[in-house]
């Protein structure tokens, strides 16, 4: 059990709740905790660091989703029964180039990990548009390359050099540089199937890590 100690609107439909850090609890960057709410559970990937005070999450609103639309109304004191660390979505020992490959919210264990002190990773992230790219204030300036993969801004006209226009898959198919990587993905069931498959056809010796978030 624990109590929401902030909320911080990221987007429209997104949210970061700190919760108060019980004594003793310890995790590894990229695992995540279940929440549990009047009878509905559901996990969540930690964005803060293992040295971290709070417990921080990163909600994405769905629209009729029952437990997101809950969280997303907590107020600062409200009590949230959690149970973990969960998962195995760690960081590895290196052998190749980190690339981490999120969408959305799918950003949350990167996040993590760049609070843990990983550096020099290329960093995809693909959003619907620049706003909705969170985190890229903490992880763009500890990443070797980020690149923002933009697919609804009506013009690129002036567009910055770390923006795409596309999805992550599009930019991992055609513009990332032939070699052997050590691939981490996160986000969306169609996305890490589609950039498994990438990675299968153009990247051959590679190492793949990959969590389905949603």
């Amino acid at each position: 059990m624990a109590r929401v100690r902030e909320r911080v609107q990221l987007s429209s439909d997104a949210v970061q709740l700190d919760l108060q850090r019980p004594e003793g609890f310890s995790f590894l960057a990229g695992q995540g905790i279940r929440i549990s709410i009047d009878g509905l559970e559901r996990e969540y990937s930690l964005v803060c660091g293992p040295d971290d005070g709070s417990l921080s999450i990163c909600v994405k609103v769905i629209e009729k989703g029952a437990l997101s639309s809950l969280l997303a109304r907590l107020k600062i004191g409200a009590s949230v029964s959690f149970s973990g660390p969960h998962g195995c979505f760690t960081f590895q020992s290196r052998q190749h180039l980190p690339v981490f490959v999120a969408t959305g919210t799918g950003i949350a264990p990167f996040v993590a990990m760049a609070r843990a002190g990983i550096r020099g990773f290329t960093l995809l992230h693909g959003a619907p548009t620049a706003d909705r790219l969170y985190y890229r204030e903490l992880t763009q300036p500890v990443a070797g390359k980020y690149v923002g993969c933009i697919t609804r801004e009506n013009s690129i006209h002036g567009i910055e050099s770390w923006k795409y226009r596309g999805r992550v898959s599009d930019f991992l198919g055609r513009e990332f540089a032939d070699g052997v990587y050590d691939f981490y993905v996160c986000g969306g069931r169609e996305m890490v199937r589609k950039v498994l498959g990438t990675v299968d056809e153009r990247f051959p010796g590679s190492r793949v890590f990959f969590e389905i978030f949603f």
